[in-house]
Order: structure tokens, then sequence, then C-alpha cells
């Protein structure tokens, strides 16, 4: 038991959380980008450009809220 186990202030656990949900995102970013060159139906086309989409636009948010956490963290 560490009971000397210095505590994480809120910007800590934000920034660790945040981190997570960055990795995340980019493993399904990377799975869409994978479905998407290994699909012939039409339909299926379709479905994986919105997830790319979709997961460029959820890490490149990430991304923003990081760097402000960053700063925040540092200032």
């Amino acid at each position: 038991m560490n009971v000397f186990r210095k505590q994480k202030t809120p910007l800590e656990l934000r920034h660790e959380l945040l981190q997570e949900e960055i990795k995340k995102t980019k493993l399904a970013l990377d799975s869409a980008y994978s479905n998407f060159e290994n699909v012939i139906d039409p339909d299926l086309i379709d479905c994986y450009i919105y997830e790319v989409n979709a997961f460029q636009r959820r890490y490149v948010f990430l991304l923003k809220q990081a760097e402000k956490l960053k700063a925040m963290m540092q200032g």
C-alpha cells in the first residue's frame, strides 16, 4: 500500500484521461481507415468515410484540448 503516494491534482487527472481518450480515438481512426481500405460495398464505403471523418474531427478536438490543458499546467 502506498500511503505516501503523491496525490494527483485535478489537472493531472484530467491530463491522464485526455491522453487515454486520444489513444482510443487514434486506434479507432486507424481501424476505420483499415476498414475503409478493405471494403467493396458502396454502402460500407460511405459508412467508413463517415467514421473516418468523425474520428478525425474528434482526434483534432482532443489534441486542441490537450494543448490548452498543457498550457494551463505550465502557466
